[in-house]
C-alpha cells in the first residue's frame, strides 16, 4: 500500500458519503437546482484564489526543482484551466463582476481554505501534499462516478462542462504527478508520521463533504 493508498483507506468513510451526496446525484441526474450550483459555482471560484495560495507555498517550500515544477504547473492549471471554467459558468448564471468582488466566503470556505494555509505555511512540502490531495483526487473521483454511472452527464447543457473537466486526462495527469511524487516522498515515513499526514488528509476530506453540504444549503453559516 502507497502513501495515498493509506490515506484513502483512512477516509474511506468519509469519502464513500460523496458518492450519494445529494448535491453530487444532483449533478449527475441534471436535476441539480441551479440556484444552488450558483451558490457552490461562487463559492468555489473564491476557494480557488485560496487554493492557489497553497501550491504557491509549495513552490517556495519545495526541497527539489521537481515539486517545484509540480506545484508551480499545477498552480497555473488553476489559474488558467479551473478559474476559467468558472469564469465561464459565472457568464451562464449572470453573475456580475461586482458581484463576485463582493461576495464573502461562506464560514465553511473560510474555515477549510484557513486550514490548509495553516498546514501550508507551517509545515513541509509532504504535509502540504496531504492538504492539496483530498480536493485534488476527491473530484476526479467524484466526476468520473458520475461518468460511470450516467456517461451523458458530460452533455448535459448546465453540468456538462464542469463534469468533463474534472472527468478529463489533462485533470488526471495533474493529479498522477502530485501522487506520485507524494508517494516516493513518504515512501520511508514512519506509522507515526503517516499518522499526522492522514490526519491533515482526514480534515480536508471532512471540509471537502463541508463543503457539498454548504452547496446544497446555500449556507453562509
Amino acid at each position: 500500500m502507497n502513501a495515498t493508498e493509506r490515506l484513502l483507506a483512512d477516509s474511506k468513510d468519509i469519502w464513500n458519503l460523496y458518492y450519494t451526496h445529494p448535491f453530487i446525484l444532483g449533478l449527475q441526474n441534471g436535476d441539480l437546482d441551479p440556484d444552488k450550483f450558483r451558490f457552490y459555482i461562487l463559492q468555489d471560484y473564491l476557494y480557488l484564489e485560496e487554493y492557489a495560495k497553497v501550491f504557491a507555498v509549495g513552490v517556495a517550500k519545495a526541497k527539489s526543482h521537481e515539486l517545484m515544477q509540480t506545484f508551480s504547473g499545477i498552480l497555473t492549471a488553476i489559474t488558467h484551466v479551473e478559474m476559467n471554467l468558472h469564469n465561464g459558468y459565472m457568464g451562464k448564471f449572470n453573475v456580475k463582476p461586482d458581484e463576485l468582488g463582493n461576495s464573502a466566503r461562506s464560514l465553511d470556505n473560510l474555515s477549510y481554505t484557513s486550514y490548509m494555509l495553516r498546514v501550508a505555511y507551517e509545515a513541509g512540502e509532504v504535509e502540504i501534499l496531504a492538504a492539496i490531495l483530498s480536493c485534488a483526487i476527491s473530484y476526479e473521483y467524484i466526476a468520473n462516478n458520475i461518468v460511470k454511472n450516467n456517461p451523458k452527464a458530460t452533455e448535459h447543457e448546465l453540468y456538462g462542462e464542469w463534469v468533463s473537466c474534472y472527468s478529463g486526462e489533462e485533470y488526471a495527469a495533474n493529479n498522477r504527478s502530485l501522487t506520485e511524487t507524494f508517494n516516493r516522498l513518504a515512501v520511508d515515513y514512519s506509522d507515526k508520521q503517516m499518522a499526522e499526514l492522514s490526519e491533515i488528509f482526514r480534515r480536508c476530506s471532512q471540509y471537502e463533504l463541508d463543503f457539498w453540504e454548504m452547496g446544497w444549503n446555500k449556507a453562509m453559516v
